[in-house]
């Protein structure tokens, strides 16, 4: 039972701690016809049921009505933002937490939002 509720703990602050940021971008649907495809916000064509990963770091999905995309990118909240700021890496969808004065050096950071 502790087990249990220290695992339930532990997720409770998880979810506390990151929120997920998702959009929808609903197809456009001809009444009696099927769809096939879906249109992402840059043109492109992608079929349905399928996957894909943006160049703003954003995962999607393309279903029959819409497509639905969450950022896969965590912002560290809670942190001196006098003595640290965010670096942004694009390649890795990753935002780490440096000194100003020597960016070698990471800051600790109480938590993130997604």
């Amino acid at each position: 039972m502790n087990v249990l509720l220290g695992r339930l703990v532990i997720f409770a602050t998880f979810v506390t701690l990151c929120n997920a940021s998702c959009y929808l971008i609903l197809n456009d649907i001809v009444p009696g016809e099927s769809t096939k495809e879906c249109t992402d916000l840059k043109g492109n064509k992608h079929p349905i049921n399928s996957r894909w990963r943006t160049d703003n770091c954003d995962i999607c999905a393309c279903r029959e009505k819409e497509i639905s995309c969450c950022s896969l990118v965590s912002t560290p909240v809670g942190y001196d933002i006098h003595k640290c700021r965010k670096i942004f890496n694009k390649e890795e969808c990753k935002l780490i937490v440096v000194e100003k004065k020597d960016p070698n050096k990471t800051c600790d950071v109480s938590g993130c939002v997604l």
